[in-house]
């Protein structure tokens, strides 16, 4: 693989790129150098020089960065001083706009990473198209359509995260699939390409493809689907699932399962859930898996099983639902594993990428995964026992559940790394806009909902979810920085409002636009899921309701908090207040001292990772409701993401895909990205020109008037 370093990169810029003593020669203050250790300097060389062991240093030729989905890139071009300097490098467009039937677009989220490999930048579109692009030039290099159809309603939209990537060691250089490209479809596919050309790997399943038998008759053919990208270790592929939530008490397994990346046949398959004496599906890992070379490992985020708010069927906590699973990639015998939610009626399963990192606890440098949930909180685990690195309490939660449902009266509560979220809602957290009038419709919505608190269980009254089912933190995850011992995370806060329906009021119920229904066949109960917005359509807790948050994880302290994105592209006019908007998607950060994030108004971000600052905006043609990436290319480093916007949030939808970098020579940033793309900027613009013509109107009414 080719990343620039014999393309013009002399000595001295390379070291200034990557070096990680970067970081400190910026007048950072002493006391905070010293989360590198315990204050010495032989701490802290060593965990520099393990951390830059673990790190391919310019690649991002993982999901998640690296294997074990850190996020982080050592490269440091683009810093703090000069991030206002960047311009747009190219823009791709996958022509979905053009040659996708509109109902299939309107349910579509481009939510994928690229992948830089093989000198070429490589991902997947909502409907599984796989395309290679210049890393420079955004030109196509070559393409491949598994041609799903766009009939099929996919449970969970038509998505692709992302595309995986291995090398086989044993086959000559220049084979043909010596190196491949895994994709995972939304039809149920797991599909081979050479990554040099695209073309199906022949020899790998039936002529480059394997299709999973789901085991169980689907009640629509999208029930059932794959939505994150497959983790290659060891020679085997292994492959989670994306499955219909409250659709039916038996649903399908959440089974994952592993192929042969030479052949494509099946190595094993792990049932994360226990049926013993439970009537359940699901337990599924929708989201993506980590993998560790050096171990043989692979850790899986387990989600909740079925129906997700109604658990009468399935008594007990639920082993291993809603847990962080370690298998050995080779056998899928179990390593161990470590649950985060017991009995789960709240879809809190686990969201998030588990993240494997090096961390300084104070006792010493610890190889931990680091997984993050949608109530906010942050488990750090022993990567070689599962064990939690800082105690981690069971406490007494709310009881009371709905009909034969038996719930945990604990739940585990880490004690050291605070939630990154707000856990507890009350009347004085409601957004009283306009101001004076304040928001009556929301007070009404909340006033007689059940809320005791976190875990609250669901109720025919309806009951107060916060925070809601969608995070917390969601399937962007977190990143990590190694140089500096902290964790970066996009939040999201708002309300859900979760009602059961008894089996009797449930039949021939019509959901009004804007309220999920799941019917959960073999329940006494249906659900109904709604965020809790206003009559003007604003979310009714106040704002911020999308945060990054910076945590030193050795202190057990927030270190800052930046709401994230303005309502720009949904209010009236342009308005941008910076409330922050929902943030699914996740971070990447740099040696640089940045950390890269969209949101959902048209702008990609950079902030500063030492203060929270927010230094730069680079407009995009839609929302990029995806995790960026960054890579160098020619010596020089770019910063991408996919702008698609997100149909599930009501946005505008985009097939684009945005490349940065610095302005070469006798280059600038236009005045145009410097004022009008700028939120904020549309507004003040039509608010000038709506008084420039008014200053006009008036001049010649007063001329007309004294002619």
């Amino acid at each position: 693989m080719n990343n620039g370093l014999n393309r013009g990169v002399s000595s001295g810029e390379f070291q200034d790129m990557i070096n990680p003593y970067r970081v400190f020669r910026r007048g950072e203050p002493a006391r905070r150098r010293r989360h590198i250790g315990d204050g010495g300097s032989l701490a802290a060389a060593g965990l520099l020089i393990a951390c830059l062991a673990a790190q391919p240093a310019l690649a991002w030729d993982y999901w998640g960065g690296d294997a074990g989905g850190t996020r982080f890139s050592s490269i440091a071009q683009i810093t703090p001083a000069n991030v206002n300097n960047l311009v747009r490098a190219w823009e791709f467009h996958t022509g979905d706009l053009t040659t996708r039937p509109e109902p299939a677009m309107a349910r579509s989220k481009f939510e994928a990473t690229p992948l830089l490999v093989e000198d070429s930048l490589i991902f997947c579109t909502p409907f599984n198209e796989v395309v290679a692009l210049d890393p420079g030039t955004g030109s196509q290099k070559w393409r491949f359509d598994p041609k799903i159809s766009t009939a099929q309603r996919p449970a969970n939209r038509f998505n692709c995260r992302g595309v995986a990537y291995w090398v086989d060691s044993q086959a000559a250089d220049g084979l043909a699939c010596r190196s491949r490209i895994f994709t995972a479809t939304n039809d149920a596919r797991i599909i081979a390409l050479d990554a040099r050309d695209g073309r199906p790997c022949a020899g790998f399943g039936d002529n480059g493809e394997v299709r999973i038998d789901v085991g169980i008759k689907l009640l629509w053919p999208g029930e059932f689907q794959f939505t994150s990208a497959p983790v290659v270790s060891r020679g085997v592929i292994v492959v989670g699932s994306s499955i219909a939530d409250n659709a039916r008490v038996e649903a399908p397994l959440g089974t994952v399962r592993a192929f042969d990346a030479r052949t494509g046949a099946p190595r094993w398959s792990f049932d994360p859930l226990e049926h013993r004496g439970i009537d359940a599906g699901h337990a599924n890992v929708w989201a993506p898996i980590s993998a560790d070379e050096e171990r043989g490992l692979v850790f899986l985020p387990t989600g909740s099983p079925s129906p997700d708010f109604w658990g009468g069927k399935r008594p007990g906590n639920d082993e291993h639902a809603n847990s962080v699973v370690a298998l050995k990639v080779e056998t899928g015998e179990l390593a161990w594993a470590f649950q985060a939610v017991h009995h789960d009626v709240w879809d809190y399963d686990m969201p998030a990428q588990p993240t494997l990192a090096r961390i300084d606890t104070g006792q010493g440098l610890r190889d931990v995964v680091i997984q993050p949930t949608k109530q906010g909180f942050v488990f750090v685990l022993d990567r070689d026992s599962g064990q939690p690195v800082w105690p981690v309490e069971e406490r007494a939660v709310p009881q009371g559940g709905a009909e034969a449902e038996v719930l945990s009266p604990t739940q585990p509560f880490p004690t050291h790394v605070p939630a990154l979220t707000p856990q507890h809602f009350s009347a004085n957290d409601i957004l009283d806009f306009p101001p004076i009038i304040g928001s009556p419709s929301c007070k009404a919505d909340l006033a007689n909902l059940r809320n005791d608190g976190l875990y609250t269980p669901p109720s025919t009254q309806g009951t107060l979810e916060f925070p809601m089912t969608g995070g917390g933190v969601n399937w962007g995850g977190v990143a990590f920085d190694p140089l500096n011992q902290i964790l970066y995370a996009n939040t999201t806060n708002a309300v859900h409002i979760i009602k059961l329906m008894p089996r009797a009021d449930a039949d021939g119920f019509k959901p009004s636009a804007g309220i999920d229904f799941g019917r959960q066949l073999g329940a006494p109960f249906a659900m109904t899921r709604v965020v809790a917005m206003s009559g003007l359509g604003l979310l009714c807790n106040r704002p911020p309701w999308g945060t990054l948050v910076a945590t030193d994880l050795k202190a057990g302290k927030i270190l800052w908090r930046s709401s994230v994105g303005t309502t720009e592209d949904r209010a009236p006019l342009g308005l941008a207040f910076h409330w922050g908007t929902p943030l699914v998607n996740g971070v990447a950060v740099t040696a640089g001292g940045l950390v890269f994030t969209g949101a959902m108004d048209a702008y990609l971000r950079a902030f500063d990772a030492k203060s929270g600052e927010e230094l730069w905006q680079g407009r995009l043609p839609v929302p990029g409701v995806a995790n960026p990436m960054t890579y160098l290319w020619k010596g020089e480093q770019y910063v991408a993401i996919a702008a698609g916007g997100h149909s599930e949030a009501g946005t505008s939808i985009g097939d684009a895909l945005v490349a940065f970098r610095l302005a070469r020579e006798g280059e600038s940033p236009s005045l145009w990205s410097r004022t009008i793309d700028r939120p904020g900027g549309r507004f003040l613009a039509g608010a000038i020109t709506a008084l420039l013509a008014l200053v006009l109107l008036a001049l010649l009414l007063w001329r007309w008037r004294r002619a």
